[in-house]
This record gives structure tokens, C-alpha cells and sequence, in this order.
């Protein structure tokens, strides 16, 4: 008698998510207007700040909904933090302030200490809000994230753009370029 083993739910459901994101661009949830090649802020409660500003700014999230979103983005920062190495960080949280996933992508020159797995710097923000029964997409929309952003190449391009129109040219390439492979 041989031992057949079936794969885990985790499993499967990582497999089925790995194969959907491939459809999923970064531009449908990246909203152009909320992007920043030169964020201000220094440590970690300031720049979700600043980020935050920005979908706020850009007509995304309500400026009354501003203390809501940023209590579940700083309670998930608690629960360990979005700096996943390599001068990257995803912060991230659902909110019922928001009705269909959104995200903003922000860069910071001087790096801010964002408690990293790797204890670097983050320069590279992408801060994403869904809504509370969005589990797909929010995933789909990580693992878009961080497979693009495991090329040293984007990481660096985005580090030194000198505007907003470079970052989301990069972005645009790149979705272009992943979705005919």
C-alpha cells in the first residue's frame, strides 16, 4: 500500500492565487493620482500618514474615514510588519471605508526605518486598502506586488525616478510586459 499525498488547502489555494495573479495588473488597483516620487515622512506612523494622504487626496478614501483606515493599517503593522526585505514594504488592511481594492505607491530617498525583516531601510511603499470581503483580489494584488518587485532592476529604477510620470511609466511597462508572458 503506497501513501498518496494530497496537497494542503494552503497549498492549493497559494496555487490557484499564483496562477490568477498573472491576470491582474499593478494599474488595476494602483491609482495613478496617488503616487509619490519623493515621500517627506521619517519613520513608520508618518509615511502610512503620508500614503494614506494620498489616496484621500486622490478621491479614493474619504478624508472622515482618514482615522478608521489608518487605526487598521497601524493594528495590522502591529500584528508584524509589511517591510518584507529589500527596501520594500506593502502596508496593508481592509476597511469597509472603500468599495473595491485600492493602492498608492510611494518612494522615499532617505529610506525610513520601517522594522524590516532584513533591518534595511524601506524606500519603496506600496500601501494597499480593500474591502473587508475582498480576500482574492487583496491577495492576488500582494503577490503582483512582490513578484514584480523581486526584479533588482524595477526596485532600482524606482528608487531613482525623478517624478511621479517615471514611477507609473515603470509600473505601465511592466504590467505590459508580465501580461504577454
Amino acid at each position: 500500500m503506497s501513501w498518496v499525498q494530497i496537497p494542503s488547502a494552503a497549498f492549493i489555494y497559494r496555487a490557484v492565487i499564483a496562477g490568477e495573479e498573472h491576470y491582474m495588473k499593478i494599474m488595476d488597483f494602483l491609482v495613478s493620482k496617488a503616487v509619490s516620487a519623493n515621500l517627506t515622512s521619517v519613520n513608520k506612523k508618518e509615511v502610512i500618514e503620508e500614503l494614506l494622504g494620498l489616496l484621500i487626496n486622490a478621491g479614493v478614501v474619504e478624508k472622515r474615514n482618514k482615522s478608521k483606515v489608518l487605526e487598521v493599517l497601524m493594528s495590522r503593522e502591529a500584528l508584524g510588519s509589511t517591510a518584507i526585505g529589500q527596501g520594500i514594504a506593502i502596508p496593508h488592511g481592509k476597511c469597509d471605508c472603500v468599495k473595491k481594492l485600492v493602492g498608492c505607491l510611494g518612494i522615499s530617498k532617505s529610506g525610513i526605518d520601517f522594522d524590516s525583516l532584513d533591518g534595511e531601510p524601506v524606500y519603496i511603499f506600496f500601501l494597499l486598502v480593500a474591502p473587508i470581503d475582498s480576500a482574492g483580489p487583496h491577495l492576488k494584488a500582494l503577490a503582483k506586488i512582490s513578484r514584480l518587485l523581486k526584479d533588482k532592476y524595477i526596485r532600482e529604477s524606482l528608487k531613482s525616478v525623478k517624478d511621479e510620470k517615471s514611477m507609473l511609466q515603470i509600473i505601465q511597462q511592466e504590467d505590459s510586459r508580465l501580461s504577454k508572458v
